[in-house]
């Protein structure tokens, strides 16, 4: 059978599901399709002569390179096809995107044909995705005296692929949809159950929101086909929990604009609002298409005659409607003006932060990473012809406060700024390219990384970021069709870029499935490193890490470098003394809690948390930096002394050396290279040539909360509240509760033990938990089922060999078995333990799930809607959550328990310890060290 038969009974297949033919990216299909348009009497040749036309993906695929060979033909008179003329293969040239294109390109404008030259110097002259062997050809052309190559680099020089864009419109006009009531989570516009799909553009579509909210859409675009669709989150956030570039894309291909019609199914310029804005997070993907994000006011908080706040029976401010944005409206935003107005003309808000000079950039070049390779571009060739290059982008805010001292963030950012005047000190609210050390790439948005790195036409890592791994943990559950046909070629694909990846494409070394979030901080070893991930959860108890989506990941990997603005501060610190009986998760939840009362909002909603947390290893901290992506913030920053800081290294130098030992490293020795980097960071501390990193004395910050550990006397749960009458109150991670409230007779359907949020410690305490219950009873019966997947594998490893695993194995009525993964997610739970494989298991959501309608405790970090659990016709799922004890407990119980029934479980247990660092610091490490 030929490629091209293989491929008709694709779109065959594909018609019955409502698809239209797959995008190619396969240089043999491609070469096919041409051998058939060739062949004048072929009976295929007019759909081969389409589909390489309109649906041959451009970048860095095999299928580029053929297609891209093939149009120089025609170009150079070798090739001749009627429906493509020379002109005509040019501009399909121009939308390529880079690569072979580029490479087709430079050769006609370098070649001698002095007309094709002029054409190809044209088209090149539109074109920003030119990396380093690009740029020296050209530059080696002009030293040569070549007037081609001198003309083109006039033109980069004056950045005229980007002025001679058309300028955003003045007025953009939009017909409101409300997605949701309350937050909305990316979930709902890409489903984590979904994540297979992602990289199939059309097929991930039809998964946005509902099949009825799609055909509202077009109902609307049909009624007002003059205005963009702008979706909304009433009463709420766009976009919490995650990047989601997935979730983009989808609202850019149902209300967004095409990015070319030789490329299908890649849409820009999406419109999303929220009453609270958009998280910081989405809203960076928002601007990687080029997109608009505004945040509306348009519910605020009902004041009294004294101007404070009107509370209800709950003690939640009372919100008043500002103004309507129900689906249907007609609104204008004025992007000149940076106002949003009704149809009548009447302001209603002032929309400036949607608006700044960065983002109008981002939207006139359809995208942020276009500006990023503009700049560049600009900035090598005026260096080449020894001009200086003109003022075209919007300079870069820069914010110097005299006589301010630097938070911890803005050390680091300072420390890593490129292309910052020397001795220039830099604060919040700057705009900054920062040097990027560790990056991350997970298994579900890993695909669309590797498009994005193909559309840039990237084909190796940049030599200046220190590593970058590519995880397998999202599919580590379920070893089905869908990941046995995605995941090997995603492995292959980074691997072969640069990456250590968990899978061996060669497969000489075990499959680690362990959680992305856990690697990165084993392999973050530096407290001034800069990480940036493919999730919302990339927050590194060392360093500053940022969740992003599969396009910023991809420019990082590809350039080694960010740019955002340098985010405010809020500095969280710790008094009191923690109770015997109580888990540091519970730490985490009242800082939530605490914070709320001591503030009235959530002041930490788009910033940075600087925790200084001091005395707890890596290990246990992350368990605060990874909850504070539900807190919304931006990031988060640990504050350690100086002992708790090199024991944090020791840990990571031992678990890098474990993956080397595995046969991970690369032919760079890029594991290697950490090792000797945390050496040398562990000397400099031990010297004290450079302590661990403290914020100035004089720092400023947007907020201060400070934590009373005397406070919290029983263990708290973050419950989503799935029956508030307030829709916009339900499923936010502001809902925290004593165990008390639930009275003791909560019924638990099914316990969680997993995922990022539990360390070595926490698998631990499960073990000690049965031993106890088993010493006082004799054995230990579930009545409910509790699910346990460490995040690592050296976990597992470790507690095999202190003992801790021979209990697990006891009582669990199934063990993850890797030489015979699971080929099917499970669907149905007995009450018994279940060891699953390491891995996110029931925190993603998109292999294994709680059955329909259950109330789930776990030590998760999502309690989104259909997440871990989705609704049933009769009850509504709910994802509780908790500390590690109160779920095992729970799960035992079938209920909740009360607080004597928590007190007697686990007297005596090793729970994890937290005692605030003291004004000179001390060297406690860790009860866990």
């Amino acid at each position: 059978m030929s490629l091209y038969t293989a491929y008709l009974e694709e779109i065959e297949t594909r018609k019955g599901e409502g698809l239209h033919p797959k995008p190619i990216d396969d240089g043999a299909l491609v070469a096919e399709l041409i051998a058939q348009i060739e062949d004048t009497a072929n009976e295929h040749r007019e759909d081969s002569l389409n589909f390489f036309i309109y649906n041959t993906l451009p970048g860095t695929t095999s299928a580029a390179g053929v297609k891209a060979a093939f149009l120089k033909k025609i170009i150079l008179g070798e090739a001749t096809v009627a429906e493509i003329t020379p002109d005509f293969a040019f501009e399909l040239l121009s939308h390529m995107k880079g690569g072979p294109s580029i490479e087709v390109l430079l050769d006609l404008a370098l070649g001698d044909d002095a007309e094709i030259a002029g054409k190809a110097a044209d088209v090149l002259k539109t074109q920003v995705f030119l990396y380093e062997a690009d740029m020296e050809r050209l530059a080696a052309a002009y030293k040569d005296g070549n007037a081609i190559a001198k003309d083109i680099l006039d033109s980069y020089a004056k950045a005229e692929f980007f002025t001679k864009l058309p300028e955003v419109d003045e007025e953009v006009k939009v017909v409101t949809y409300i997605a949701a009531e309350g937050d909305i989570s990316t979930d709902l516009l890409s489903p984590g159950n979904q994540a297979h799909s992602r990289s199939d553009r059309e097929l991930h579509g039809k998964c946005m929101i509902s099949p009825e909210a799609q055909k509202e859409i077009q109902d609307l675009q049909a009624q007002h086909p003059d205005a963009r669709v702008m979706l909304i989150a009433e009463k709420g956030t766009m976009g919490v929990g995650s990047s989601r570039m997935s979730g983009v894309n989808n609202v850019a291909l149902w209300t967004g604009k095409k990015a070319s019609p030789y490329v299908p199914f890649v849409n820009f310029a999406p419109v999303v609002a929220g009453t609270n804005g958009i998280s910081p997070i989405f809203l960076t993907t928002v601007g990687v298409t080029g997109g608009i994000g505004l945040d509306l006011k348009n519910w605020v908080k009902k004041l009294d005659e004294n101007g404070k706040p009107v509370l209800d029976a709950e003690g939640n401010p009372v919100l008043e409607q500002k103004y309507s944005v129900e689906t249907g409206k007609v609104l204008t935003i004025n992007t000149k003006e940076k106002k949003l107005y009704d149809e009548t003309g009447a302001e209603l808000v002032d929309v400036s932060s949607a608006f700044t000079p960065q983002k109008v950039e981002f939207m006139k070049a359809g995208s942020s990473y276009a500006v990023v390779f503009g700049k560049k571009l600009q900035t090598f060739a005026a260096e080449t012809l020894g001009v200086e290059a003109p003022a075209v982008y919007a300079p870069s805010k820069e914010v110097t406060v005299a006589d301010q001292g630097l938070t911890a963030v803005e050390k680091i950012f300072n420390a890593n700024a490129v292309g910052v005047e020397k001795g220039k000190v830099l604060h919040a609210g700057s705009d900054v390219r920062v040097k990027v050390n560790i990056v991350g790439s997970q298994d579900t948005t890993g695909l669309m990384t590797s498009q994005e790195l193909e559309a840039m036409a990237a084909t190796t890592i940049s030599p200046t970021v220190d590593a970058a791994y590519q995880s397998g943990c999202h599919t580590a559950s379920v070893w089905d069709k869908k990941a046995q046909a995605n995941i090997p070629r995603l492995m292959k694909f980074m691997n072969d870029f640069g990456l250590i990846t968990a899978r061996d494409p060669k497969g000489e070394y075990h499959a680690m499935t362990d959680v992305i979030h856990k690697v990165l901080n084993d392999i973050t070893v530096s407290d001034w490193d800069i990480i940036i991930g493919g999730d919302s959860h990339t927050r590194m108890s060392k360093g500053v890490a940022f969740g992003a989506d599969s396009g910023t990941v991809a420019l990082a990997l590809a350039t080694g470098e960010a740019t955002m603005p340098i985010p405010e501060s809020v500095k969280v610190t710790f008094k009191g003394q923690m109770a015997d009986h109580m888990d540091f998760r519970d730490v985490v939840h009242a800082t939530q809690a605490q914070m709320l009362k001591q503030c009235g909002d959530n002041v930490f909603q788009g910033r940075i948390i600087e925790v200084h947390i001091g005395t707890l290893l890596a290990d246990q901290a992350f368990t605060f930096t990874d909850w504070t992506a539900e807190m919304k913030a931006k990031a988060s920053i640990c504050i350690s002394n100086d002992e708790t800081l090199i024991g944090s290294l020791e840990l990571a130098k031992g678990r890098i050396q474990t993956m080397i030992d595995k046969g991970m490293d690369n032919e760079a020795k890029t594991l290697q290279g950490l090792i000797d980097k945390a050496d040398k960071r562990i000397a400099e501390i031990r010297s004290g040539e450079k302590p661990a990193l403290t914020p100035d004395a004089n720092a400023k910050y947007f907020a201060e909360v400070v934590v009373d550990l005397d406070l919290i006397d029983e263990p708290m749960i973050a419950d989503p509240d799935v029956n508030n009458a307030d829709a916009s109150r339900r499923y936010t991670h502001d809902t925290i509760r004593p165990v008390s409230y639930y009275g003791g007779d909560k019924k638990v359907d099914l316990g969680f033990v997993g995922s990022c949020m539990v360390h070595k410690g926490d698998i631990k305490i499960v073990a000690q938990m049965l031993k106890n219950l088993e010493e006082a009873n004799g054995k230990v019966e579930f009545k409910a089922p509790l699910v346990v997947a460490a995040p690592t594998y050296n976990i597992i490893d470790e507690l095999k060999a202190e003992g801790d695993w021979d209990i697990l194995q006891k009582y669990s009525g199934f063990e993850f078995d890797d030489l015979f993964p699971k080929a099917n997610a499970r669907t149905e739970y007995e009450n018994i333990l279940y060891l699953e494989r390491p891995g996110c298991n029931l925190c993603m959501g998109n292999q294994e799930k709680a059955a329909k309608g259950d109330t789930v405790l776990a030590t998760s970090t999502r309690l989104f809607q259909g997440r871990v659990v989705e609704d049933s016709a009769e009850k509504k799922g709910e994802s509780l959550l908790a500390s590690t004890p109160v779920v095992v407990l729970s799960a035992i119980l079938g209920r909740t328990p009360n607080s004597d029934e928590y007190k007697a479980a686990v007297k005596g247990i090793n729970l994890t310890k937290f005692a605030p660092p003291q004004e000179v610091p001390g060297t406690s490490r860790s009860v866990h060290f």
